[in-house]
């Protein structure tokens, strides 16, 4: 008889963004005629860039033709997009990364779901709470954990670092050793940031345990501050205790046309294993890479014309995220991020809960937001707002939300 993936019955019964779409879709039904702004989930809004079209459309073209056709990709990515990757994000910022220790692939989202495939199901994994559900329902999957703890608001067997306002929303060194260490910098929900001097710790850790970080930089292209690096291996040692997950859906809007990469230097070695290896036959045989168009359109955006397009992308939604840190912090709401992440962080008025803030919003204003409690127990009490909607809905948001 067939049985099933016990784990799966360990997680809640749906996916947060899963939970949010059903309750907006319920109230508009019951309301069709009120405006709802959504600054809940981080879906981009902008069009693709005019040098990414120009890309999209050749690439279509060659397709058309016998001699310039392409069937499958190559496992590793092409070429072309892989270099262009290894010079623009990390030779010309001082990292020594070569185009073989890049995965091209669909998306950040799928590679921070499958790389824990490559670790054995006894490995302790640490993550920040609260935290990008991902990390912790994959392991959950994998039964790499207890079940869910309904008293602590979390699952046992995983090592939770808290992050709270009094620590400037930044974990800190577990006392049980991990082997798994999840961090995401600029961090998703928080917005907050962490210094190289910090983060340079952190691998330190790392080698001095065993340890691997898997370190998640999707927001790196809204780093506004000197002293925040843009990739982990700016940091002396990373290259032995440090896998890099990279997307180009918030820097490019690739949201929809799905396209990421995943970094394993060759030095990163455990159980006298190189997971580069391990990695490189798990993407051959559940191959999940994106086809040649996808490529061609993400190596436009390494181009002079796209580069530019896309810093004007970039300053759009971080001129959204100002409008609403202000705009709230004036309405006497006390909030966070917004300047190295395209995420404010508020904290809920009145102690209401998480859920709470969120019907509450959307009845009283017509916002949609996540709560903060869907990242995990230390986002009780707390809220996130994203800037990813258009200019105009994020400042008429805000006048909303300022005569609550």
């Amino acid at each position: 008889m067939v049985t099933i993936n016990k784990n799966y019955l360990k997680l809640p019964g749906s996916y947060l963004f899963s939970t949010i779409g059903k309750k907006v879709r319920v109230y508009q039904e019951a309301n069709p005629d009120k405006k709802i702004i959504r600054l809940g989930i981080g879906d981009v809004t902008q069009p693709l860039a005019p040098a990414i079209i120009d890309a999209l459309h050749g690439a279509v073209d060659e397709m058309a033709a016998a001699e310039t056709f392409k069937g499958y990709a190559p496992d590793l990515g092409y070429e072309f997009l892989r270099s262009a990757i290894a010079k623009n994000d990390y030779k010309d910022r001082g990292c020594d990364i070569a185009s073989d220790e890049i995965f091209v692939s669909d998306g950040a989202k799928c590679d921070s779901a499958n790389i824990q495939e490559i670790f054995g199901v006894d490995n302790k994994i640490a993550v920040c709470d609260p935290v990008y559900p991902v990390y912790v329902d994959t392991n959950v999957m994998a039964g790499r954990t207890g079940d869910y703890n309904t008293v602590k608001e979390n699952f046992d067997g995983i090592i939770y670092m808290p992050c709270r306002e009094e620590n400037g929303f930044l974990p800190e060194f577990p006392e049980e050793t991990p082997d798994l260490i999840y961090l995401c910098f600029p961090n998703n929900p928080t917005g907050s940031a962490i210094t190289k001097d910090q983060l340079q710790k952190w691998v330190d850790y790392a080698n001095e345990k065993g340890a691997v970080i898997i370190y998640d930089a999707a927001y790196e292209a809204y780093i506004s501050e000197e002293n925040v690096p843009h990739t982990i291996y700016e940091c002396d040692g990373a290259r032995t205790c440090a896998i890099e997950l990279k997307s180009f859906s918030k820097n490019a809007g690739f949201t929809g046309t799905r396209l990421g990469y995943t970094v394993i230097p060759k030095d990163l070695v455990r159980d006298g294993v190189m997971l580069h290896g391990l990695w490189a036959r798990r993407h051959g045989t559940k191959f999940n890479g994106a086809p040649y168009i996808i490529q061609k359109a993400g190596e436009a955006v390494y181009s002079d014309a796209g580069k530019a397009q896309l810093k004007e992308q970039v300053a759009y939604y971080m001129r959204n995220a100002k409008v609403i840190y202000d705009g709230l912090k004036s309405a006497g709401f006390s909030v966070s991020g917004g300047v190295n992440a395209p995420y404010i962080w508020l904290k809920t008025p009145d102690k209401m809960t998480s859920w709470e803030f969120f019907d509450y919003l959307l009845d009283k204003a017509n916002i949609v937001g996540t709560p903060g409690s869907g990242f995990g127990s230390q986002g009780e009490g707390y809220f996130r707002l994203t800037a990813f909607g258009t200019y105009e809905n994020t400042v008429e948001a805000i006048e909303r939300m300022k005569h609550l």
